[in-house]
């Protein structure tokens, strides 16, 4: 009798027991899912951020079918393109803005082969005369082929697909992708990496941009990087060419830095350059995703700047205006001609007359 009594409260306790225990189980699933939902929500909004910061253009769409063939396949031709606007938050930088026009002061071909082992970059004179095809503009309207027109002013008339398709014209390459950044972009990507490391054996006494560097090694912040790869009057012979040698100079230190910092293995590094680097960034249609864009990057892992091989298109001083440069010939064919078919450049293909090289 006395067990019987005593049976019903031990049975009743236990059930209280294991309700308390699924009650914090309960709590716990919550608090993690709550968790979850918020890490989730943290990274679809970094992915959604940088996702709208790229700008894009659908080449096809904007040239057409008039294009080259691509001849190698697995290998990828990008230009690369460096406005100059001071609109927006380019306002007040290298001196301020003029007008809202912009050019692309700085173009590079970079032939990426299919191991990914080597980048050949080719650099294109701002000031390089050469025959403008036929272009849709930005409002839809049709502007004629025209020649002799200056190369960087492409850009400024017709925008960054006109500039493609005059490249893929004067060379028979078929760009693959293109990218663009102007000077805000820039900047902020340099100060993301906390600045990059150049080594000069020339002063740079640039009076026009009020730019000086003594030779030897210097750290520089976005603002004097800019500066940097700008300066032409006040080193070497004020010329374009030369800014072009301080521009490639920049780009294979900045690739050391980049990968000095092992920025593509570190996410929190990771995500403040992605962040800097595509707040002024413009794609084709094909690269203008944060997936594209770090797929891409991943295929780039094994290149590096010690491998990188740096040329200007090869010029020579125009006959008529000595203050422009024209295409030199049969360099410059030689060296489209390789770059089409994947093969080592010749050394002939390099000569340039304006720079006696």
């Amino acid at each position: 009798m006395t067990q019987a009594t005593e049976a019903p409260p031990r049975s009743r306790r236990a059930p209280r027991k294991s309700s308390r225990g699924g009650k914090a189980f309960k709590i716990i699933l919550l608090a993690l899912l709550v968790l979850v939902l918020i890490g989730g929500g943290a990274l679809w909004w970094m992915y959604s951020h940088l996702n709208g910061n790229i700008d894009s253009v659908d080449l096809d769409k904007a040239i057409g079918d008039n294009r080259p063939q691509k001849v190698v396949a697995g290998a990828q031709n990008v230009l690369v393109l460096g406005s100059d606007s001071r609109s927006g938050a380019n306002g007040d930088l290298d001196h301020g803005d003029v007008g809202g026009t912009a050019r692309s002061d700085t173009a590079m071909l970079m032939h990426i082969p299919e191991g990914r082992s080597k980048v050949t970059a080719v650099s294109i004179p701002r000031d390089t005369l050469v025959t403008r095809p036929e272009c849709r503009k930005k409002d839809g309207g049709t502007l004629p082929s025209k020649k002799r027109v200056m190369f960087n002013s492409i850009y400024t008339v017709a925008g960054p697909a006109c500039v493609v398709n005059t490249v893929e014209k004067m060379s028979g390459v078929r760009i693959d992708h293109f990218v663009e950044i102007d000077f805000a972009g820039f900047k902020g990507l340099v100060d993301a990496l906390g600045g990059v490391t150049v080594t000069t054996d020339k002063p740079i006494h640039d009076t026009k941009g009020g730019f000086t560097l003594e030779p030897g090694t210097h750290k520089l912040n976005g603002t004097d990087s800019l500066k940097f790869v700008r300066t032409r009057y006040g080193y070497g012979d004020g010329s374009d060419l030369g800014r072009i040698g301080l521009q490639q100079q920049f780009m294979l230190a900045m690739l050391t830095e980049i990968k000095k910092q092992d920025a593509l293995g570190s996410p929190a590094r990771l995500y403040k350059l992605a962040d800097a680097g595509t707040k002024s960034l413009t794609t084709d249609s094909d690269l203008a995703s944060l997936t594209a864009l770090a797929d891409f990057a991943k295929s780039m892992k094994g290149v590096d700047a010690s491998t990188m091989e740096t040329i200007m298109l090869p010029v020579a001083y125009d006959k008529v205006d000595p203050n422009r440069v024209v295409v030199a010939e049969p360099q410059a064919t030689d060296l489209w001609t390789a770059v089409r078919e994947d093969r080592k450049i010749p050394a002939s293909a390099k000569k340039s007359p304006a720079t006696g090289g």
